[in-house]
């Protein structure tokens, strides 16, 4: 029998957005050691592969990130600001992190969920939002 003086947790507020956060630092230097790093096998981002085909970003993220009706901001690990660095500060990355009404951060897909994700776009959708179409 729960215990009727059990205070729940309080419940989280709305997410208003997102940040996926690359495991690789932008910039053209940086974008150049992932491209060398990646093709010789030593650099690995999956969030990369999810949103990026070899050339660009691909159309179905774009139409994705529409359907999910909130803003996506994609990262690179040298682009945080003071506060969404020290939320994921001693997180493997990539990680896609969700930003609360409340000012809150929670990890939404980590870097083991975007592994399994092997670039589909399709399932990192299906991720984000869960079995009922919202997180």
């Amino acid at each position: 029998m729960p215990d009727s003086d059990a205070v729940p947790p309080p419940a989280r507020s709305s997410i208003v957005r997102y940040s996926g956060i690359y495991n690789a630092d932008g910039g053209v230097v940086g974008e150049i050691r992932y491209l060398f790093g990646h093709l010789l096998g030593s650099a690995e981002c999956s969030l990369c592969d999810i949103t990026h085909s070899p050339v660009r970003r691909k159309p179905e993220w774009d139409r994705m990130v529409a359907r999910v009706g909130l803003p996506i901001v994609l990262l690179h690990r040298n682009e945080l600001d003071g506060a969404l660095d020290a939320a994921v500060r001693g997180i493997a990355l990539p990680v896609v992190v969700a930003h609360h009404e409340d000012g809150s951060m929670s990890v939404a897909l980590d870097a083991d969920d975007l592994r399994q994700l092997r670039g589909s776009v399709d399932e990192f959708e299906q991720a984000l939002l869960g079995p009922q179409g919202s997180r």
